[in-house]
């Protein structure tokens, strides 16, 4: 909500506290504005969230194909090690016996990276739904805000009663977060 029209909510809730039967208009108005003030924050939240599961995914499959390159430059070092002629036996043999550790613990190291990398994946997934959530919520309070500002105006609460339906929907929408898994 820019600056503005919340200065002009304002001065529609200010008229509104002097007609008494305004008033839970404007109380109305007040609380939607504090709920449309939380879900935008639990909105940017959570698209954060979901930001930064994107990016320790990217950084799990980065370090995922760094792994495979050096795997793939070790296995090429043996196999060359393994049919050039060789001058120190000894050493071309230890040689292989490390390059044969590093394997070993690379490819299990592939299995975990590949694991963090999917559960970071899906934490970005649930994430992205639960923040579009908070975005339909923030939208519909927003419009349950504006209609019920409306009856300020007009003087007619039929404004009031379809804003608070909108504002309704905003906070079942908001609410439903709870129940995603």
């Amino acid at each position: 909500m820019e600056a503005n029209e919340a200065q002009e909510l304002q001065e529609h809730a200010e008229h509104g506290v002097h007609e008494s039967s305004m008033r839970p208009v404007a109380f109305t108005m007040s609380v939607l504005a504090v709920l449309v003030a939380v879900t935008t924050v639990l909105g940017h939240r959570t698209h954060t969230e979901a930001l930064l599961n994107t990016i320790n995914k990217t950084d799990m499959w980065n370090e995922y194909q760094a792994q495979k390159i050096r795997s793939t430059d070790t296995g090429l070092a043996a196999d060359l090690t393994s049919t050039l002629t060789v001058t120190d036996k000894e050493k071309a043999a230890d040689n292989l016996k490390k390059y044969a550790d590093h394997q070993s613990k690379w490819n299990s190291d592939f299995e975990k990276d590949q694991e963090k990398a999917k559960e970071f994946e899906e934490a970005f997934e649930k994430a992205e739904v639960r923040g579009n959530r908070f975005d339909l919520s923030e939208t519909l309070l927003e419009i349950g805000l504006v209609v019920t500002s409306v009856t300020l105006l007009t003087r007619r609460r039929a404004y009031w009663f379809l804003g608070l339906i909108f504002a309704s929907a905003g906070i079942l929408s908001a609410l439903s977060v709870l129940l995603l898994k």
